[in-house]
């Protein structure tokens, strides 16, 4: 099945350690990585796998991209080779503004990234939304979920993008999408994984 909606929040090379970050240099390639205190509760992939993902196999040759990216990587340009990777051009940046503090240090994170992009000439079905969102943070169980994305956040992209959806990496379901990742029973494939 081919997408015309691709939703992606991969598990980052990035390890929190309450403190600065160092140069870490993996398979002939050398990235920002935060320093290894204590490991995400996932597994992650070096920027080089989160490239080779055939993203590009699912999505339409008119199609929308919606990324999550870290502020480190993204001013490492990481975010712009990444999409380019996967057949997509960058468009504009989305930030959700947080209400409490993310991972890290002096200046302490509000906010999360949602990279826009776009291949083929597929237009958007709004046009008056802001680039600063303040949606609602997830919760479960009165503790917040590392990594979870909240649900205003795939609300607006029903709004402006068209299906079919898929979101990678996924960590549930949700009705009309289907999704694909390690934490949810996949209802979409991804060739090589």
């Amino acid at each position: 099945m081919k997408y015309r909606t691709v939703v992606v929040d991969p598990p980052w090379p990035i390890r929190y350690s309450g403190g600065g970050w160092t140069r870490v240099n993996g398979r002939g390639e050398e990235h920002r990585a935060l320093t290894a205190r204590r490991r995400l509760p996932y597994p992650t992939l070096t920027v080089d796998q989160i490239c080779t993902l055939q993203v590009n196999d699912l999505a339409e040759p008119d199609a929308h991209l919606y990324l999550w990216i870290p502020d480190v990587l993204l001013i490492e340009g990481i975010a712009a080779r990444v999409v380019r990777a996967w057949g997509f051009e960058p468009g504009r940046l989305m930030v959700w503004e947080k209400t409490g503090y993310g991972l890290g240090m002096f200046p302490r994170p509000q906010h999360e990234q949602l990279l826009v992009c776009r291949r083929g000439s597929l237009p958007f079905r709004v046009r008056n939304i802001g680039s600063v969102q303040r949606w609602k943070l997830a919760y479960e169980h009165g503790a917040r979920v590392h990594s979870r994305k909240p649900d205003g956040a795939t609300d607006l992209i029903e709004q402006a993008s068209y299906p079919p959806y898929v979101e990678l990496f996924a960590r549930r379901h949700r009705l009309g999408w289907d999704v694909w990742g390690n934490e949810c029973a996949n209802t979409a494939t991804l060739a090589g994984h």
